[in-house]
């Protein structure tokens, strides 16, 4: 069975397109899911290559049922955060899903993440797909 990754995004999906394309670079046998809060990050994350895209709160909750990997930044799993536009069920879906999830820090939703570097969005992104390729290598041996 193909292994999924959904990545969720808001705001202008800019982290969510990021990590599609480095995730479509060196995990090129998975399926990517991109779901936005608002239809210009999906938008974003379709442009960037994802393999399904969908908005709002019900296609996280969904895709976060049936997902191995979700990513995206530290702010999907709590409400309210990116600036409101996570509510509490897809919050919630994130927390419940059994998804392995890779959460990138960012300080623009006043979450600060002690023990975290500063640094690029790319820099977090390549780290996130690193994560990600360490998990499948433990779960696979």
């Amino acid at each position: 069975m193909k292994k999924t990754i959904l990545i969720i995004d808001g705001q202008g999906g800019r982290l969510g397109a990021l990590l599609i394309e480095r995730v479509k670079t060196s995990l090129p046998g998975f399926s990517v899911t991109a779901v936005g809060t608002n239809s210009i990050a999906t938008a974003a994350m379709l442009r960037a290559g994802a393999d399904h895209g969908a908005t709002g709160e019900y296609p996280v909750i969904c895709a976060a049922q049936h997902a191995s990997y979700i990513a995206g930044p530290v702010g999907i799993a709590i409400p309210a955060s990116l600036t409101g536009e996570i509510t509490p069920a897809m919050a919630e879906a994130v927390g419940r899903s059994r998804a392995e999830k890779v959460l990138i820090p960012g300080d623009k939703c006043a979450i600060h993440v002690a023990g975290t570097a500063r640094m690029t969005l790319g820099e977090y992104a390549d780290l996130a797909v690193a994560k990600i390729l360490e998990l499948d290598a433990n779960e696979n041996s």
